[in-house]
């Protein structure tokens, strides 16, 4: 069974969500030990003792983490379909560069966010949202 099914059928979790259920669109997205991975391709049996984070963990409404928080100032949502798949790899990828100390250029934002789909267009926010997330993060 896709872990997908698990958090939403088993757990009753509403995020993430199942969009393509061929890992190509990212609305399933979950951290598992802090790693984006595409939940409806992913085995329940894959997890193992592993930490999953979706969405509704990451941060809380009194708070959030910072990509939450920018997606909100910068008001990206539409209707909301793919935000978890957004959110979620860009919070892994803001993770990592924090680690290493460096501001993401906007290259390697667009790089880290390859593949996701977004059908309302909200492409120039996330990308606004995603820099001053980093801004916060790492200065």
């Amino acid at each position: 069974m896709p872990l997908l099914y698990a958090l939403r059928d088993d757990l009753g979790l509403n995020n993430p969500h199942f969009g393509c259920g061929l890992a190509q669109c990212g609305a399933c997205t979950v951290h598992l030990d802090g790693t984006a991975i595409r939940s409806c391709v992913t085995p329940v049996s894959a997890v193992g003792n592993s930490k999953v984070v979706t969405l509704a963990g990451l941060g809380t409404p009194e708070s959030p983490h910072p990509i939450q928080k920018a997606y909100v100032e910068e008001q990206v949502p539409q209707c909301g379909y793919c935000i978890n798949g957004w959110i979620m790899t860009a919070a892994q990828f803001l993770n990592e560069k924090k680690t290493q100390g460096k501001r993401p250029t906007d290259d390697e934002i667009k790089n880290a966010l390859t593949g996701l789909k977004c059908r309302c267009g909200t492409h120039m926010n996330i990308m606004r949202a995603v820099r001053r997330a980093a801004n916060e993060m790492i200065g």
